[in-house]
């Protein structure tokens, strides 16, 4: 079987892997709901093309060439990002073929190829070329367009690379954030040797503009350079990725003797008690929940940091958005898993009468207190007068409330084990579960839109009363709902069941 043969084989797997997955019927409905944000996204990416045409268009100091890839630093940036809620690495999608008769790196090569060849990398199209119509091709010829737009798929296929080394790489080590907030540093240095300043902000622009003038003027060298980059991230997320993979499978586990933490004050509090300890210790013994910790902690920091020494996020919508993120970053990374991590233990979970409910009690009690620490960090803020007391503390009994409540519901459909500690051969990960990508959306964006409407017909006053009131219920009621969770996933019970075995 030669490299193509393989690679169609390979592709030809994985669609029937997505078909044959325990969570088939349940992404299927939810994947329809993220094909419509996607339309929705396509749309606004058609609006901000004709909005830069017309703005360029009557504009006689600069071409439409320069002006589109002046802003290659904030595209390239959006898409880094972006990637995070969808794309996968190689390296979590290669366990099953690990030990097949094959070249050791024919199997990291197809899955890379996949990724360059996925829709995704296409997406940005839907703004450049209604852009390059409208703006570039009456007005400077086909290979002026063909050359811009080539420009920009090489640069978007060389970024889901560089995407694919850093996600490794973070998987490994948190430390390696320090590598993309490096990279972008450099990449927007003219803004950051003049702080605060336009000159900064139009020194940046003029300087990628000038790659625009090159691509204008007829010239291959950005294509030359974009296509040379696109190889060397290639060739070197190859090597990371076989690297990190090989180390991985042929890792040898040492048992060390550790120190147990014995929590003995929440003995007092009996069964509760004790799983409030396993909680605990998983976070404290287990590298992966740990990383979701720090990464979700070191997350509230950062954006409580930004809100507090700038004042760039001040108008009342931002406010809403920042307060309501910031409150929700433990869930939305940590609670959306909910029962994944348990998949590796479930049998003994399963041994007696309503072990799980009372799981389900520990576990909302211990993200309820986690709601503390982003509440003390935001403190401040009403210290300075840039927010109301009333206001934190009901943004906060919404989240421990209702939108709790919404996370929790995941329970009953996440039924895919998560390894505790194996990172890159897991097989699967929540980039495939389609359901947890629209609660996050759901529960992020909903409250914002009752919020800012309730605030615009009612004002603020009622606005903020009517979210602690609804928070405050669905605390008071957490026995109810939690019980009502516990009872449909029994009802489920041997589909969870299986669906956690097959995925261990």
């Amino acid at each position: 079987m030669n490299r193509l043969q393989l690679f169609k084989a390979l592709r030809r797997h994985r669609k029937l892997a997505e078909k044959r997955a325990i969570n088939f019927n349940e992404n299927k409905v939810a994947k329809w709901l993220v094909i419509v944000a996607s339309s929705m996204m396509v749309i606004y990416l058609m609006g901000f093309a004709i909005m830069f045409s017309l703005a360029i268009n009557d504009d006689r100091t600069t071409t439409p060439v320069e002006f589109i890839v002046s802003f290659a630093p904030f595209i390239l940036t959006l898409d880094f990002l972006f990637r995070f809620i969808a794309q996968q690495t190689p390296a979590q999608l290669i366990k099953p073929y690990m030990l097949l008769p094959i070249p050791k790196y024919a199997c990291i090569e197809s899955f890379i190829l996949s990724s360059l060849l996925t829709w995704g990398n296409t997406i940005w199209f839907c703004m450049f070329i209604p852009y390059a119509i409208m703006s570039v091709c009456f007005s400077y010829g086909m290979m002026v367009t063909v050359s811009f737009l080539l420009f920009y798929w090489l640069l978007i296929m060389a970024n889901s690379q560089w995407y694919a080394i850093v996600r490794t790489l973070i998987n490994k080590t948190l430390l390696y954030w320090l590598l993309p907030l490096l990279f972008y540093a450099v990449a927007f240095f003219p803004v950051i040797l003049h702080q605060g300043g336009e000159e900064g902000w139009e020194q940046l622009m003029n300087m990628y503009g000038q790659i625009g003038t090159a691509v204008n003027n007829g010239s291959i060298l950005p294509c030359l350079g974009a296509a040379i980059l696109l190889v060397v991230v290639v060739l070197i997320n190859r090597k990371v990725q076989y690297h990190h993979i090989y180390q991985e499978v042929s890792k040898n586990e040492k048992t060390t003797l550790h120190h147990v933490s014995r929590f003995t004050f929440l003995e007092h509090y009996g069964e509760i008690g004790q799983y409030l300890q396993i909680e605990i210790k998983s976070l404290i013994r287990n590298k992966n929940p740990r990383k979701s910790y720090i990464f979700a902690t070191a997350g509230i920091l950062l954006v409580t940091f930004l809100i507090i020494f700038t004042d760039v996020y001040d108008n009342v919508y931002m406010t809403n958005f920042w307060c309501t993120y910031n409150y929700l970053m433990y869930g939305s990374i940590m609670i959306i898993k909910i029962m994944s991590y348990e998949g590796n233990y479930i049998d003994l979970l399963m041994t007696h009468h309503e072990n799980i409910l009372k799981l389900l009690r520990a576990k909302y009690i211990f993200y309820s207190l986690l709601l503390l620490f982003p509440f003390l960090l935001m403190l401040p803020l009403v210290f300075s007068g840039k927010w109301s007391l009333f206001m934190l503390v009901s943004f906060g009994v919404f989240t421990a409330g209702f939108q709790y409540f919404v996370l929790f519901q995941m329970a009953i459909y996440n039924k895919t084990t998560l390894p505790l500690n194996a990172k890159l051969m897991s097989k699967n990960g929540i980039e495939n579960n389609y359901i947890q990508v629209i609660a996050q959306m759901g529960t992020m964006f909903i409250p914002l839109i009752f919020v800012v409407l309730l605030k615009n017909t009612l004002g603020e006053t009622i606005a903020f009363t009517t979210m602690f009131v609804i928070g405050l219920f669905f605390i008071i009621t957490h026995k109810i709902w939690l019980r009502n969770i516990y009872q449909r996933m029994m009802k489920r019970k041997y589909t969870l069941i299986e669906g956690w075995h097959s995925t261990r």
